[in-house]
């Protein structure tokens, strides 16, 4: 299975993120997510029992060409009861999508993604961002967005004091122009690992 070798070998690279999945879709309930520039990072399946992989990549797209022995694989190690539901789109995922919304958007250093997709998110459901491509700034200025709540570096999800995340020194003013030119997130005096938006009203 060099699919499975691959896939140990690139968590080993970027961390077991599980832990984060696992903990933000117990608290929001999520049943069904959307991962745009995915890569071959399966791990929601773990513990979301839906999801939508997006990627043009083609190593991505020469990876999900196992899924059926991805989902075997899941289906004996995941947290859920019910049998999971992988489903992979090979594409840029600011092309058209024809995809229920889903309760969850995950975006982990892929770019724009909470923007790109935020048609696909039902109302009240969760954006989980971080900021290495300014994301989860695009994210706070959007008006579509509120900012529920943050993941520290011990994994926990902490709702207090969100006002004091997206400031920055000197009292200077957030250059939007700037964040969409670099794709970089400005180094804010205090900073998540990741950060949770709620979508508060549906984007036209």
């Amino acid at each position: 299975m060099d699919w499975l070798k691959e896939f140990e070998e690139y968590k080993s690279k970027i961390g077991d993120r599980i832990s984060i999945y696992s903990l933000v879709a117990k608290k929001y309930n999520v049943k069904r997510a959307l991962y745009p520039g995915s890569h071959i990072d399966i791990s929601p399946s773990m513990v979301i029992p839906e999801v939508t992989y997006v990627d043009n990549f083609k190593g991505a797209i020469k990876f999900f060409e196992d899924i059926r022995d991805i989902e075997k694989y899941v289906n004996r190690n995941k947290e859920y009861q019910e049998m999971c539901n992988i489903i992979f789109i090979g594409t840029d995922y600011n092309n058209e999508l024809n995809i229920n919304k889903v309760d969850i958007i995950i975006s982990q250093y892929a770019g724009f993604v909470g923007q790109a997709t935020k048609r696909y998110l039902k109302e009240d459901g969760i954006l989980l961002c971080n900021d290495s491509h300014g994301d989860a700034t695009l994210a706070y200025l959007d008006e579509d967005y509120i900012l529920v709540g943050v993941i520290d570096q011990h994994n926990n999800i902490s709702t207090k004091q969100l006002e004091k995340y997206f400031v920055l020194k000197n009292g200077r003013q957030i250059d939007e122009n700037k964040v969409r030119s670099t794709m970089k997130g400005p180094k804010y005096e205090i900073q998540a690992t990741n950060y949770i938006f709620k979508l508060k009203t549906q984007p036209d």
